[in-house]
């Protein structure tokens, strides 16, 4: 690693933008392709993949440092998370500033936009809940919209062209 790459990591590891101790996905054996949408497919070890739309700000962590993803840090746009529970036995999860999306395995899209945090469950189940706070679980069709706030969240049925236009961000 280059010395300007080096103090940029360490710089980021200082600011609390890197956990201690984590390990990147990308380093960890993701292989990373784009689809014809311009988006970010990458497949990783322990049947985990991510789908980020074009200009997504987000980064892949395994902390357990077990060659495989297990958590990923989202700031902004969207993306499309498939975990294989049969392979990921430990879960997955997404940090936003708002939200914790987290899971066993299952298909999920979180989007970051405007200081909100929207998460829509396409298959299986996800809890998600503000730092702070108690979590909601999430059904295949449902999602909620997670701003700063205590203010207990609300899990709402999405009506069909909103989750049609999220998950068309995301190439499916």
């Amino acid at each position: 690693m280059n010395t300007m790459l080096r103090n940029l990591f360490a710089a980021a590891l200082a600011a609390g933008l890197i956990p201690h101790g984590a390990a990147f996905a990308q380093s960890a054996g993701c292989t990373v392709s784009r689809d014809a949408g311009a988006r970010q497919v990458l497949s990783c070890p322990g049947g985990v993949t991510v789908t980020a739309e074009a200009g997504a700000a987000y980064s892949l962590v395994d902390r357990n440092r077990d060659g495989s993803p297990d958590s990923a840090s989202l700031r902004r746009k969207a993306i499309l998370v498939d975990v294989d529970d049969t392979q990921q036995a430990g879960g997955f999860q997404v940090v936003t500033p708002q939200a914790i999306a987290a899971v066993r395995g299952t298909q999920w899209a979180v989007d970051v936009a405007g200081g909100q945090t929207s998460v829509l469950v396409v298959r299986g189940s996800v809890a998600v809940r503000r730092p702070a706070g108690e979590p909601v679980v999430l059904s295949p069709g449902e999602g909620v919209d997670v701003t700063a706030g205590t203010e207990p969240l609300v899990v709402r049925r999405w009506p069909a062209p909103r989750a049609a236009a999220l998950l068309a961000r995301l190439g499916q």
